[in-house]
């Protein structure tokens, strides 16, 4: 039987300073949410859950300790100090 264990990780704190800090020069609110490590027990598998960040109704997913933001999915990345100009362009 395969058992999947999950682990909470909680986002850097520096890093989510940086996202409020832009938001808040952008008038809006991000809602967070922690990723998390989904390891399979008895095994070397994991996957890295990465944290959900949600603005103006776009997903948002940052690591920590990565300079870059990744835009709905981990094929569109963007530095994470451009966030604040593709935050101005969404309607």
């Amino acid at each position: 039987m395969v058992t999947i264990k999950n682990e909470k990780i909680e986002m850097e704190e520096a890093l989510k300073n940086k996202i409020e800090f832009i938001c808040s020069f952008c008038n809006t609110t991000p809602t967070i949410y922690n990723g998390n490590i989904k390891m399979i027990e008895h095994t070397n598998l994991q996957y890295v859950e990465p944290h959900r960040v949600i603005i103006k109704g776009v997903t948002f997913l940052a690591f920590n300790y990565e300079p870059n933001i990744y835009i709905e999915n981990l094929s569109n990345a963007i530095p994470l100090k451009d966030l604040e100009e593709y935050i101005k362009t969404l309607n």
